[in-house]
């Protein structure tokens, strides 16, 4: 199979962002006024201890999308869903956010001049995502209730009110997060075997594998991936096979209990002849940790989910498969849950002298 020069390698630096590196495969034009932090390109990293862990010569990488200008893979969608906003007048955007969404719809927004309000679950926000969306200038609105309740609201105020809704509903958001399978593509020159990924509002799987089937119906691979998706088990009703009122989980990001893309995640899921699979709050703080301390690799612990679900069905992964988990936000969103849940500890009240600090270090 001959595959053409990759979008990265189509450009020099620097990287002009998604909708001009894959403007062919979006629904844009040139009345489209585009808004970039020039998100994408993220890098595809090959993580060695975790394929030693599987074995049967698998190949495992991540993709890091926690490199993207606010942390988290909502970047991609919302290069785009804030540019057709732009391009169709609105003058506010708004969504419903468990952090990540709020942190880039922020971003965006002003970059657009434009106002962005924000509902977010009150006390449920890892500060970091917080702190974006306040600096960024968006109007945060707390609501006594969950992640599901504040999308239902936003959905309705839409629908009502002179905002353009901008969650994942919103099909632009889904057009700008197939991307990301695009790059997978073009750094592997195929698709994966297995694409692992983070599920809780399920537009990212869902987006995902739209990008998978464009670019094969383009000659661009020449396979589909299998499309494995890992929630949380406090917060998993595609695995249950019915909504979770009440969702808990330390990966705040995925704490959703009724998904806006169900049907579509299910129908990616089907068609890929994947799984769903939960995995628990240990399961995932372990491979947060493994991320971090064997591969150099700080993620966000929803994003760990991806790695957690492999090591859960390492034995199911086929001999010399090449497998890639996405990594969608970055672990400088949590700190908290990082020093909370960190195997090492600070060594205080050291004396500033050189034979101090040698003995702290066992010399």
């Amino acid at each position: 199979m001959t595959l053409s020069l990759t979008a990265a390698q189509s450009y020099r630096q620097p990287w002009p962002g998604l909708i001009e590196a894959y403007r062919q495969y979006l629904p844009v034009s040139d009345k489209t006024p585009v808004v970039t932090l020039h998100e994408g390109n993220t890098p595809l990293i090959p993580v060695p201890a975790l394929a030693e862990r599987i074995g049967r010569q698998v190949r495992v990488f991540v993709k890091y999308d926690g490199l993207n200008p606010t942390g988290s893979f909502k970047d991609r969608g919302m290069t785009m869903a804030i540019s057709k906003a732009k391009e169709d007048g609105a003058k506010a955007v708004i969504c419903a956010s468990t952090g990540n969404t709020s942190a880039a719809a922020a971003a965006y927004a002003r970059r657009g001049r434009m106002r962005a309000f924000v509902l977010i679950p009150d006390g449920y926000v890892a500060l970091g995502k917080l702190a974006q969306a306040l600096l960024y200038g968006a109007e945060v609105l707390a609501i006594k209730g969950n992640f599901d309740r504040a999308l239902e609201i936003v959905r309705q105020m839409a629908e009502n009110y002179p905002v353009t809704l901008v969650n994942s509903v919103n099909p632009y958001r889904l057009e700008g997060q197939k991307t990301g399978a695009f790059e997978v593509v073009d750094a592997l020159g195929n698709a994966p075997d297995w694409l692992c990924i983070p599920v809780g509002n399920a537009g990212n799987i869902t987006a995902y594998w739209m990008g998978f089937c464009q670019y094969h119906q383009d000659g661009k691979c020449d396979r589909l991936p299998r499309m494995m998706g890992f929630q949380a088990a406090g917060a998993a009703p595609l695995v249950g096979g019915q909504p979770v009122t009440h969702p808990e989980t330390i990966a705040t990001a995925i704490r959703i209990g009724n998904p806006a893309s169900w049907e579509k995640a299910v129908a990616a899921q089907t068609a890929s002849k994947g799984n769903f699979h939960a995995v628990t709050d240990t399961e995932i703080l372990d491979a947060y940790r493994i991320l971090a301390s064997e591969e150099g690799i700080f993620c966000e612990p929803a994003s760990a989910a991806s790695v957690a679900g492999l090591l859960q069905v390492k034995d199911q992964v086929p001999t010399g498969a090449t497998v890639v988990c996405v990594l969608t936000g970055n672990g400088l969103k949590d700190p908290d849950t990082a020093i909370k849940h960190s195997q090492s500890q600070v060594k205080q009240g050291i004396e500033p002298e050189i034979p101090a600090v040698a003995q702290a270090m066992g010399f």
